[in-house]
Protein backbone atom coordinates (compact mmCIF):
# COMPACT_ATOMS: atom_id res chain seq x y z
CA UNK A 1 0.00 0.00 0.00
CA UNK A 2 1.78 3.41 -0.74
CA UNK A 3 2.15 5.85 2.02
CA UNK A 4 0.23 9.35 2.50
CA UNK A 5 3.65 10.67 1.71
CA UNK A 6 4.30 8.49 -1.50
CA UNK A 7 1.03 9.58 -2.95
CA UNK A 8 1.03 13.27 -1.95
CA UNK A 9 4.69 13.17 -3.86
CA UNK A 10 3.20 11.34 -6.91
CA UNK A 11 0.39 14.19 -6.92
CA UNK A 12 2.83 16.75 -6.78
CA UNK A 13 4.98 15.39 -9.92
CA UNK A 14 1.43 15.12 -11.79
CA UNK A 15 0.72 18.58 -11.25
CA UNK A 16 4.24 20.27 -12.32
CA UNK A 17 3.92 17.93 -15.60
CA UNK A 18 0.63 18.82 -16.56
CA UNK A 19 1.60 22.58 -15.84
CA UNK A 20 4.97 22.28 -18.25
CA UNK A 21 2.17 20.26 -20.99
CA UNK A 22 0.35 23.29 -20.64
CA UNK A 23 3.24 25.67 -21.31
CA UNK A 24 4.45 23.66 -24.22
CA UNK A 25 0.95 24.06 -25.65
CA UNK A 26 0.61 27.59 -24.68
CA UNK A 27 4.16 28.02 -26.70
CA UNK A 28 2.91 26.04 -29.45
CA UNK A 29 -0.08 27.60 -30.39
CA UNK A 30 1.76 31.55 -29.96
CA UNK A 31 4.50 30.31 -32.55
CA UNK A 32 6.78 30.75 -29.69
CA UNK A 33 7.24 26.41 -29.71
CA UNK A 34 8.40 24.83 -33.33
CA UNK A 35 7.95 21.16 -33.88
CA UNK A 36 9.55 19.59 -37.24
CA UNK A 37 8.83 16.20 -38.08
CA UNK A 38 6.97 14.94 -35.17
CA UNK A 39 2.79 15.45 -33.76
CA UNK A 40 2.39 16.76 -30.39
CA UNK A 41 0.38 14.05 -28.84
CA UNK A 42 3.32 11.41 -29.54
CA UNK A 43 5.99 13.42 -27.73
CA UNK A 44 4.71 15.63 -24.75
CA UNK A 45 7.40 14.08 -22.37
CA UNK A 46 9.74 15.52 -24.51
CA UNK A 47 8.07 18.62 -25.63
CA UNK A 48 7.33 19.62 -21.35
CA UNK A 49 11.42 18.55 -20.91
CA UNK A 50 12.43 20.70 -23.24
CA UNK A 51 10.11 23.43 -23.18
CA UNK A 52 11.35 23.37 -19.34
CA UNK A 53 14.88 23.20 -19.79
CA UNK A 54 14.93 26.11 -22.76
CA UNK A 55 12.91 28.32 -21.74
CA UNK A 56 15.68 30.54 -19.80
CA UNK A 57 18.12 30.39 -22.78
CA UNK A 58 15.44 31.34 -25.27
CA UNK A 59 15.55 35.25 -26.58
CA UNK A 60 12.53 36.92 -26.32
CA UNK A 61 10.70 36.68 -29.32
CA UNK A 62 12.91 34.08 -30.86
CA UNK A 63 10.94 30.58 -31.68
CA UNK A 64 12.09 27.16 -30.00
CA UNK A 65 12.98 24.76 -32.47
CA UNK A 66 13.10 20.99 -31.01
CA UNK A 67 13.06 18.14 -33.15
CA UNK A 68 11.63 15.69 -31.79
CA UNK A 69 12.06 12.87 -33.83
CA UNK A 70 16.00 12.98 -34.10
CA UNK A 71 17.95 10.09 -33.76
CA UNK A 72 20.52 10.92 -30.52
CA UNK A 73 22.82 8.92 -27.99
CA UNK A 74 23.74 5.86 -30.90
CA UNK A 75 27.13 6.17 -30.82
CA UNK A 76 28.00 5.18 -26.99
CA UNK A 77 25.77 1.82 -28.22
CA UNK A 78 27.87 1.23 -31.57
CA UNK A 79 30.99 1.40 -30.07
CA UNK A 80 30.12 -0.78 -26.77
CA UNK A 81 31.63 -3.99 -26.10
CA UNK A 82 28.78 -6.02 -26.43
CA UNK A 83 27.67 -4.75 -29.66
CA UNK A 84 31.22 -4.87 -31.10
CA UNK A 85 31.28 -8.80 -29.73
CA UNK A 86 27.88 -9.07 -31.72
CA UNK A 87 29.00 -7.39 -34.61
CA UNK A 88 31.46 -9.47 -34.77
CA UNK A 89 29.62 -13.04 -34.35
CA UNK A 90 27.59 -11.61 -37.54
CA UNK A 91 30.42 -10.86 -39.63
CA UNK A 92 32.22 -14.06 -39.45
CA UNK A 93 28.87 -16.06 -39.94
CA UNK A 94 30.17 -18.39 -43.45
CA UNK A 95 33.28 -17.23 -43.16
CA UNK A 96 34.51 -18.56 -39.72
CA UNK A 97 37.59 -21.00 -40.90
CA UNK A 98 38.71 -17.88 -43.49
CA UNK A 99 42.56 -16.87 -42.17
CA UNK A 100 41.80 -13.56 -42.39
CA UNK A 101 38.75 -14.49 -39.42
CA UNK A 102 40.98 -16.94 -38.06
CA UNK A 103 43.74 -14.01 -37.43
CA UNK A 104 40.99 -11.92 -35.44
CA UNK A 105 39.63 -14.32 -33.67
CA UNK A 106 43.22 -15.85 -32.32
CA UNK A 107 42.90 -12.17 -30.71
CA UNK A 108 39.74 -11.37 -30.24
CA UNK A 109 39.05 -9.53 -27.13
CA UNK A 110 42.35 -7.17 -27.85
CA UNK A 111 40.80 -6.31 -31.53
CA UNK A 112 37.69 -5.49 -30.49
CA UNK A 113 39.13 -3.07 -27.70
CA UNK A 114 41.23 -1.82 -30.29
CA UNK A 115 38.24 -1.48 -32.63
CA UNK A 116 36.49 0.47 -29.25
CA UNK A 117 39.31 2.92 -28.30
CA UNK A 118 39.53 4.00 -32.03
CA UNK A 119 36.04 4.73 -32.40
CA UNK A 120 36.15 6.75 -29.19
CA UNK A 121 38.81 8.47 -29.98
CA UNK A 122 37.60 8.70 -33.28
CA UNK A 123 41.12 7.80 -34.59
CA UNK A 124 39.13 4.97 -36.96
CA UNK A 125 40.65 4.75 -40.07
CA UNK A 126 39.07 2.45 -43.40
CA UNK A 127 41.39 -0.49 -44.42
CA UNK A 128 41.86 -1.02 -48.05
CA UNK A 129 39.37 -2.30 -50.47
CA UNK A 130 39.81 -5.50 -52.49
CA UNK A 131 38.39 -5.15 -56.07
CA UNK A 132 36.76 -8.17 -58.14
CA UNK A 133 33.83 -8.25 -60.88
CA UNK A 134 30.94 -10.44 -60.92
CA UNK A 135 29.22 -11.49 -64.26
CA UNK A 136 25.94 -12.48 -62.73
CA UNK A 137 23.35 -10.79 -63.71
CA UNK A 138 25.14 -7.95 -65.32
CA UNK A 139 29.00 -7.31 -64.86
CA UNK A 140 29.24 -5.55 -61.25
CA UNK A 141 32.34 -4.11 -59.54
CA UNK A 142 32.03 -5.38 -55.69
CA UNK A 143 34.83 -3.72 -53.18
CA UNK A 144 35.41 -6.10 -49.88
CA UNK A 145 36.87 -4.37 -46.71
CA UNK A 146 39.26 -6.04 -44.00
CA UNK A 147 37.30 -8.39 -41.68
CA UNK A 148 37.72 -5.81 -38.94
CA UNK A 149 36.18 -3.28 -40.95
CA UNK A 150 33.46 -5.50 -41.35
CA UNK A 151 32.80 -5.61 -37.59
CA UNK A 152 32.92 -1.77 -37.51
CA UNK A 153 30.26 -2.23 -40.18
CA UNK A 154 28.17 -4.53 -38.35
CA UNK A 155 28.17 -2.45 -35.19
CA UNK A 156 26.59 0.58 -36.86
CA UNK A 157 24.30 -1.35 -39.05
CA UNK A 158 22.78 -3.38 -35.74
CA UNK A 159 22.37 0.08 -33.78
CA UNK A 160 21.16 2.56 -36.33
CA UNK A 161 19.46 0.17 -39.55
CA UNK A 162 16.35 -0.79 -36.93
CA UNK A 163 16.05 2.45 -36.20
CA UNK A 164 16.05 3.65 -39.95
CA UNK A 165 13.36 0.90 -40.94
CA UNK A 166 10.47 2.55 -38.92
CA UNK A 167 10.68 5.22 -41.08
CA UNK A 168 10.29 3.17 -44.89
CA UNK A 169 6.76 2.56 -46.12
CA UNK A 170 5.62 -0.91 -46.00
CA UNK A 171 6.04 -1.83 -49.56
CA UNK A 172 9.55 -1.49 -49.65
CA UNK A 173 10.94 -4.78 -49.44
CA UNK A 174 14.92 -4.59 -50.09
CA UNK A 175 17.18 -5.56 -47.26
CA UNK A 176 14.53 -5.66 -44.04
CA UNK A 177 13.75 -8.30 -42.18
CA UNK A 178 10.22 -10.08 -43.10
CA UNK A 179 10.20 -8.95 -46.57
CA UNK A 180 12.43 -9.76 -49.58
CA UNK A 181 11.99 -10.91 -52.66
CA UNK A 182 9.25 -13.52 -52.52
CA UNK A 183 6.77 -11.43 -50.51
CA UNK A 184 7.23 -8.47 -53.14
CA UNK A 185 6.11 -11.14 -55.77
CA UNK A 186 3.56 -11.95 -54.09
CA UNK A 187 2.47 -8.58 -52.97
CA UNK A 188 2.31 -7.44 -57.24
CA UNK A 189 0.09 -10.40 -57.72
CA UNK A 190 -2.11 -9.90 -55.31
CA UNK A 191 -2.59 -5.96 -56.76
CA UNK A 192 -2.68 -7.34 -60.22
CA UNK A 193 -5.53 -9.71 -59.04
CA UNK A 194 -7.33 -6.69 -57.60
CA UNK A 195 -7.21 -4.30 -60.19
CA UNK A 196 -8.36 -7.25 -62.45
CA UNK A 197 -11.42 -7.75 -61.31
CA UNK A 198 -12.21 -4.16 -61.07
CA UNK A 199 -10.87 -2.89 -64.27
CA UNK A 200 -11.21 -3.75 -68.28
CA UNK A 201 -6.56 -3.22 -68.56
CA UNK A 202 -4.71 -3.27 -65.94
CA UNK A 203 -1.18 -1.22 -66.62
CA UNK A 204 1.93 -1.35 -64.67
CA UNK A 205 5.11 1.42 -64.70
CA UNK A 206 8.51 -0.19 -64.12
CA UNK A 207 10.92 1.98 -63.10
CA UNK A 208 15.01 1.68 -62.77
CA UNK A 209 17.85 3.49 -61.98
CA UNK A 210 20.54 3.85 -63.91
CA UNK A 211 24.11 2.57 -62.55
CA UNK A 212 22.45 3.47 -58.59
CA UNK A 213 25.04 2.48 -55.78
CA UNK A 214 27.41 4.25 -58.25
CA UNK A 215 26.15 7.28 -58.76
CA UNK A 216 24.39 8.57 -55.02
CA UNK A 217 25.52 12.08 -54.22
CA UNK A 218 27.47 11.94 -51.11
CA UNK A 219 26.48 15.56 -50.36
CA UNK A 220 22.75 14.83 -50.25
CA UNK A 221 22.94 11.63 -48.43
CA UNK A 222 25.09 13.39 -45.66
CA UNK A 223 22.07 15.67 -45.59
CA UNK A 224 19.51 13.13 -45.26
CA UNK A 225 21.13 11.51 -42.41
CA UNK A 226 21.50 15.14 -40.65
CA UNK A 227 18.14 15.75 -40.89
CA UNK A 228 17.67 12.54 -38.88
CA UNK A 229 20.57 12.03 -36.65
CA UNK A 230 21.74 14.32 -33.48
CA UNK A 231 25.05 13.08 -33.14
CA UNK A 232 28.42 14.59 -34.29
CA UNK A 233 30.53 11.49 -33.41
CA UNK A 234 28.04 9.19 -35.15
CA UNK A 235 28.00 11.55 -38.67
CA UNK A 236 31.16 12.17 -38.40
CA UNK A 237 31.91 8.10 -38.55
CA UNK A 238 29.10 7.91 -41.10
CA UNK A 239 31.35 10.43 -43.55
CA UNK A 240 34.15 8.91 -43.72
CA UNK A 241 32.94 5.78 -44.45
CA UNK A 242 30.54 7.36 -47.37
CA UNK A 243 33.30 9.87 -48.58
CA UNK A 244 36.05 7.14 -48.24
CA UNK A 245 37.79 7.93 -51.89
CA UNK A 246 40.77 5.52 -52.11
CA UNK A 247 39.79 4.03 -54.03
CA UNK A 248 37.17 6.01 -56.36
CA UNK A 249 33.51 4.56 -56.43
CA UNK A 250 31.46 7.03 -58.56
CA UNK A 251 30.29 6.99 -62.55
CA UNK A 252 29.42 9.79 -64.37
CA UNK A 253 26.74 10.36 -66.15
CA UNK A 254 26.51 8.56 -69.51
CA UNK A 255 29.55 6.03 -68.33
CA UNK A 256 29.06 2.72 -68.01
CA UNK A 257 32.66 1.27 -67.75
CA UNK A 258 34.13 0.70 -64.37
CA UNK A 259 37.78 1.26 -64.94
CA UNK A 260 39.51 3.42 -62.44
CA UNK A 261 40.10 5.99 -65.38
CA UNK A 262 36.62 6.54 -65.58
CA UNK A 263 35.74 7.03 -61.67
CA UNK A 264 34.66 10.10 -59.80
CA UNK A 265 34.43 11.57 -56.70
CA UNK A 266 31.69 13.13 -54.65
CA UNK A 267 29.20 10.15 -55.63
CA UNK A 268 28.86 6.55 -55.47
CA UNK A 269 28.96 3.77 -53.10
CA UNK A 270 30.99 0.30 -52.68
CA UNK A 271 28.64 -2.42 -53.57
CA UNK A 272 29.01 -5.06 -51.10
CA UNK A 273 29.43 -3.15 -47.85
CA UNK A 274 26.61 -3.49 -45.60
CA UNK A 275 25.94 0.12 -44.84
CA UNK A 276 26.20 0.80 -48.88
CA UNK A 277 22.94 -1.22 -48.67
CA UNK A 278 21.46 0.52 -45.37
CA UNK A 279 22.36 4.52 -46.95
CA UNK A 280 21.16 3.13 -50.25
CA UNK A 281 17.46 2.18 -48.96
CA UNK A 282 16.82 5.40 -47.08
CA UNK A 283 18.39 7.31 -50.26
CA UNK A 284 15.24 6.27 -52.38
CA UNK A 285 13.10 6.60 -48.94
CA UNK A 286 12.87 10.24 -50.48
CA UNK A 287 11.61 8.83 -53.32
CA UNK A 288 9.14 6.65 -51.58
CA UNK A 289 7.55 9.32 -49.55
CA UNK A 290 7.38 11.61 -52.59
CA UNK A 291 5.38 8.90 -54.75
CA UNK A 292 3.32 7.87 -51.59
CA UNK A 293 2.82 11.78 -50.27
CA UNK A 294 2.89 14.14 -52.58
CA UNK A 295 1.91 11.99 -56.01
CA UNK A 296 -0.72 10.12 -53.79
CA UNK A 297 -0.10 7.29 -55.58
CA UNK A 298 -2.01 4.22 -53.68
CA UNK A 299 -0.06 1.05 -55.68
CA UNK A 300 3.34 1.46 -55.38
CA UNK A 301 6.42 -0.69 -54.64
CA UNK A 302 10.63 -0.88 -55.02
CA UNK A 303 12.72 -3.57 -54.36
CA UNK A 304 15.78 -1.59 -54.09
CA UNK A 305 16.27 0.42 -56.97
CA UNK A 306 13.31 -1.48 -58.69
CA UNK A 307 10.15 0.59 -58.67
CA UNK A 308 6.30 -0.41 -59.47
CA UNK A 309 3.47 1.23 -59.81
CA UNK A 310 -0.31 0.11 -61.05
CA UNK A 311 -3.14 1.78 -62.30
CA UNK A 312 -5.60 1.08 -64.99
CA UNK A 313 -5.42 4.66 -66.96
CA UNK A 314 -2.07 4.03 -69.20
CA UNK A 315 -1.74 7.90 -69.61
CA UNK A 316 -1.61 8.86 -66.06
CA UNK A 317 1.25 5.92 -65.42
CA UNK A 318 2.77 8.26 -67.75
CA UNK A 319 2.45 11.42 -66.11
CA UNK A 320 3.63 10.13 -62.80
CA UNK A 321 6.92 8.69 -64.43
CA UNK A 322 8.19 11.96 -65.82
CA UNK A 323 7.06 13.85 -62.04
CA UNK A 324 9.54 10.50 -60.43
CA UNK A 325 11.96 11.62 -63.35
CA UNK A 326 11.98 14.96 -62.35
CA UNK A 327 12.51 14.27 -58.72
CA UNK A 328 15.44 11.76 -59.01
CA UNK A 329 17.25 14.23 -61.34
CA UNK A 330 16.43 17.04 -59.05
CA UNK A 331 16.25 16.35 -55.89
CA UNK A 332 18.85 13.06 -55.95
CA UNK A 333 21.00 14.07 -58.81
CA UNK A 334 20.27 10.29 -60.60
CA UNK A 335 18.24 9.18 -63.84
CA UNK A 336 16.07 6.29 -64.79
CA UNK A 337 17.72 3.88 -67.27
CA UNK A 338 15.66 2.01 -71.00
CA UNK A 339 14.14 -0.48 -69.37
CA UNK A 340 11.95 2.42 -67.80
CA UNK A 341 8.14 1.17 -69.51
CA UNK A 342 4.50 0.76 -68.94
CA UNK A 343 2.64 -2.57 -70.15
CA UNK A 344 -0.51 -4.41 -69.29
CA UNK A 345 -0.32 -6.83 -67.01
CA UNK A 346 -2.02 -9.44 -69.35
CA UNK A 347 1.56 -9.51 -70.69
CA UNK A 348 2.71 -10.79 -67.39
CA UNK A 349 5.35 -8.58 -65.45
CA UNK A 350 9.14 -9.15 -64.91
CA UNK A 351 9.57 -8.78 -61.38
CA UNK A 352 12.59 -9.66 -59.26
CA UNK A 353 13.44 -12.59 -61.48
CA UNK A 354 10.43 -13.98 -61.53
CA UNK A 355 7.28 -13.58 -64.87
CA UNK A 356 4.23 -12.31 -62.69
CA UNK A 357 0.79 -12.44 -64.16
CA UNK A 358 -2.71 -12.25 -62.04
CA UNK A 359 -3.36 -15.74 -62.82
CA UNK A 360 0.24 -17.63 -61.99
CA UNK A 361 3.47 -17.23 -61.49
CA UNK A 362 6.87 -18.35 -64.17
CA UNK A 363 10.48 -18.19 -63.46
CA UNK A 364 11.92 -15.95 -66.12
CA UNK A 365 13.48 -17.76 -68.83
CA UNK A 366 16.90 -16.30 -68.47
CA UNK A 367 16.82 -17.57 -64.66
CA UNK A 368 16.06 -21.03 -66.03
CA UNK A 369 18.72 -20.97 -68.12
CA UNK A 370 21.25 -20.31 -65.76
CA UNK A 371 20.24 -22.76 -63.28
CA UNK A 372 20.75 -25.61 -65.99
CA UNK A 373 23.56 -24.22 -67.11
CA UNK A 374 24.73 -24.20 -63.14
CA UNK A 375 24.42 -27.47 -62.56
CA UNK A 376 26.06 -28.69 -65.64
CA UNK A 377 28.93 -26.78 -64.41
CA UNK A 378 28.94 -28.33 -61.01
CA UNK A 379 28.32 -32.05 -62.55
CA UNK A 380 31.20 -31.49 -64.44
CA UNK A 381 33.43 -30.41 -61.39
CA UNK A 382 32.47 -33.03 -59.31
CA UNK A 383 33.53 -35.43 -62.07
CA UNK A 384 36.73 -33.30 -62.29
CA UNK A 385 37.22 -33.34 -58.30
CA UNK A 386 36.70 -29.59 -58.42
CA UNK A 387 33.74 -29.57 -56.45
CA UNK A 388 31.69 -32.78 -54.10
CA UNK A 389 28.27 -34.11 -54.67
CA UNK A 390 27.58 -32.10 -51.20
CA UNK A 391 28.05 -28.78 -53.47
CA UNK A 392 25.97 -29.75 -56.31
CA UNK A 393 23.23 -30.44 -53.93
CA UNK A 394 23.11 -27.47 -51.73
CA UNK A 395 22.91 -25.77 -55.28
CA UNK A 396 19.87 -27.66 -56.16
CA UNK A 397 17.98 -27.61 -52.73
CA UNK A 398 18.63 -23.62 -52.97
CA UNK A 399 17.26 -23.93 -57.08
CA UNK A 400 13.94 -26.13 -55.06
CA UNK A 401 13.33 -23.50 -52.67
CA UNK A 402 12.96 -20.87 -55.57
CA UNK A 403 11.12 -23.40 -57.58
CA UNK A 404 8.28 -23.56 -54.61
CA UNK A 405 7.07 -20.06 -54.83
CA UNK A 406 6.16 -20.07 -58.60
CA UNK A 407 4.06 -22.22 -60.99
CA UNK A 408 7.37 -24.40 -61.80
CA UNK A 409 5.99 -27.96 -61.63
CA UNK A 410 7.27 -29.24 -65.59
CA UNK A 411 10.65 -27.18 -65.27
CA UNK A 412 10.98 -28.83 -61.83
CA UNK A 413 10.52 -32.13 -63.19
CA UNK A 414 12.71 -31.27 -66.43
CA UNK A 415 15.79 -30.28 -64.07
CA UNK A 416 15.32 -33.00 -61.46
CA UNK A 417 15.69 -35.91 -64.86
CA UNK A 418 19.00 -34.21 -65.68
CA UNK A 419 20.33 -34.27 -62.64
CA UNK A 420 19.50 -38.19 -62.55
CA UNK A 421 20.81 -38.40 -66.32
CA UNK A 422 23.89 -36.57 -64.95
CA UNK A 423 24.92 -38.89 -62.31
CA UNK A 424 23.91 -41.72 -64.37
Amino acid sequence: MPTPATTSACARSLRQKLQLYGAAASALENGALILTDSPLGQAKNYIADKAASREDERRPGQPMVIDVYKMRGLYAEIYSYENLYQAYLEARKGKRFRPEVLGFTNNLEANLIEIQNELIWRTYQIGPYREFYVHEPKLRLIMALPFRDRVVQWAIYRVLNPRLDKRYISDSYACRPGYGVHRAVKRLQYWMRYMSRRHQRVYVLKMDVSKYFYRIDHDILMDIFARLIDDDDLLWLLDMIYRSEDPLFGLPQGVSDYSSCNRTAGCGMPVGNLTSQMAANLYLNEVDQFIKHDLRVRRYMRYMDDMAILHHDKQYLWEIKREVEGFLANRLHLDLNSKTTVRSVSQGVEWLGYRVWPTHIRLRKSTAQKMRKRLRYLQKACGQGEATPADLNTTWQSYRGMLKHCNSYRLQRKLEGEMGDMQD
